[in-house]
């Protein structure tokens, strides 16, 4: 209980009060930037930039390779040093895409294009954090070129995801095959290879003031690479069903990464070859459908949202059906206008699927702020059949979906872990529910994991800014290990909320 002296009028009193409790309730990060940016409520409940902080961090707990000595999160230790020996290529480092040992090609890709488009958009109010946020896309793109270095080729997993699936074990521990898969002339695997490309490209325009000769070799891969993906035409899930599927199979056809691909490229190189692409092939290709799901599987929502700043900031004109395309997107979503389908949980969460939801919650919530900037920029809304949506009202939008991920929740927990007071602490990932190398140097056998996984007892390593599945459509999280749909962090979940948060904490004059 706070003390307040007595004194002899009542409005000295009262301006004494009222001034207390906002030099007590208000942080010095708390009032709005001055720079011009948008201006929020004085009090924030959130800090988004440690949010921020750890949501990149987080990127340093699913390394494969030789490990950096500025590795932070240092329960992590060397893992797949071999990996490509099988083939007789050099494929060590890259990325574990989330709880287990496997590397992934497809949800990688997409991962380094969405860490790289949130740098893009917002890595110039990232200020400490961009350094770290160029690292996390590095040490991916470093493991792109080498996925790529052989024409026409590209290798797109490193592990047999069933024989990994069946062992509980720490990655420095692998015994498992690191058996290699690519797609070929032969075996073509489009989605995956235009992904890159858009990875490539995207990344390229990262480095391309900070590191031009790196920049260069990016995005003549990129060029190389969606060529092949563009004239060998076939779905990776067809060729390569028996190791990808039902793990990163692609439901969503390849269409919707050739568009993406080529929007990148386009925005890369600024050749006039890709906009002619976009303009010839774009329909086909899926521009006008009406899915409002975005993540590493459909690409569609996202290559809109791209192409639309063409139109709405560079003025390029033969773009101009990629705004009415992305606020077709935006209706579908906005709850109380005519068109929207979105479903929500009662405490106001976008919900898609039980499968990783925090994907999708994560992958809107950057579109929204992003849409937000090129309409600002624009002087433009979003008509949805008479609703007028402004960009304030989409970023209002999208903070409440990021405060829900921070903890303002029914369950009244953070699901990122590391932040806040309360959040999961039996997540899914082999590395942090098992005892860290340091702790316990014997190795740890294939089976003997299991009886940890199946406990209830806390991760002995806590995974900073691993973000889970998150709560079913009723807002319930039961928080079981064994529980990947809810429980295991994903890198598509964390790559595009970390230029969500650099808008967020931004704004709130954190950064």
């Amino acid at each position: 209980m706070a003390f307040f002296p007595s004194f002899s009028t009542s409005s000295t009193a009262l301006v004494f009060l009222v001034f207390l409790l906002i030099s007590q309730q208000l942080p010095c990060n708390a009032y709005p930037a001055k720079n011009g940016h948008h201006r929020h409520p004085r009090f924030v409940s959130h800090n988004y930039r440690d949010a921020l902080t750890k949501s990149i961090m987080f990127f340093e707990g699913q390394r494969s390779g030789k490990l950096p000595p500025s590795q932070r999160i240092s329960w992590r230790k060397d893992s797949g040093l071999s990996d490509g020996s099988a083939m007789h290529v050099d494929l060590v480092g890259g990325y574990y895409d989330a709880g287990d040992n496997v590397k992934f090609g497809f949800p990688m890709a997409f991962t380094t294009t969405m860490l790289s488009w949130s740098v893009i958009e917002f890595g110039g109010l990232m200020k400490g954090e961009l350094q770290n946020a160029k690292q996390a896309i590095r040490w991916a793109t470093d493991y792109l070129l080498k996925a790529t270095a052989h024409p026409d080729t590209i290798y797109v997993q490193v592990g047999d995801a069933g024989k990994d699936h069946a062992c509980w074990e720490r990655p420095e521990d692998m015994d498992t095959p690191r058996s290699v898969f690519k797609i070929d002339k032969n075996t073509p695997g489009t989605e995956v290879a235009a992904e890159t490309a858009a990875a490539l490209a995207a990344a390229s325009l990262v480095f391309r003031k900070s590191d031009p000769n790196y920049s260069k070799i990016l995005a003549r891969r990129a060029i190389r690479v969606f060529e092949f993906a563009d004239k060998h035409r076939g779905a990776y899930s067809v060729g390569l069903k028996p190791y990808v599927c039902p793990y990163y199979c692609d439901f969503s056809g390849y269409q919707d990464e050739l568009l993406w691909g080529a929007a990148w490229l386009h925005k890369a190189t600024k050749n006039p070859t890709y906009l002619g692409y976009i303009q010839a092939n774009g329909l086909t290709l899926g521009a006008g459908e009406s899915d409002n799901t975005f993540g590493w599987d459909n690409k569609h929502v996202g290559a809109r949202i791209l192409l639309s700043k063409a139109f709405l900031v560079q003025n390029i004109q033969p773009l101009h059906d990629y705004k009415s395309h992305a606020d077709n997107f935006i209706c579908s979503l906005v709850p109380g206008t005519p068109y929207t389908t979105a479903q929500y949980t009662p405490g106001g969460l976008l919900f898609k699927m039980n499968d990783s939801n925090m994907q999708y919650v994560t992958s809107t919530s950057f579109l929204l702020v992003t849409y937000a900037k090129y309409l600002t920029t624009a002087h433009r809304v979003v008509n949805c059949g008479g609703a007028i949506i402004t960009p304030k009202k989409l970023r209002a939008f999208a903070k409440k979906q990021v405060d829900y991920l921070l903890g303002d929740n029914p369950m009244k927990m953070s699901l990122m872990v590391g932040y806040g007071p309360r959040y999961p602490i039996r997540i899914h990932h082999r590395g942090s529910s098992l005892p860290s190398i340091g702790v316990h140097p014997s190795k740890i056998q294939c089976s003997s994991g299991f009886s940890i996984m199946k406990s209830q007892s806390p991760n002995p390593n806590i995974l900073i800014g691993a973000v889970v599945g998150g709560p079913d459509q009723n807002d319930r999280f039961p928080e079981q290990r064994s529980d990947y749909e809810q429980s295991e962090p994903a890198t598509y979940i964390n790559a595009p909320l970390v230029g969500a948060l650099a808008y967020l904490a931004h704004s709130f004059g954190q950064l």
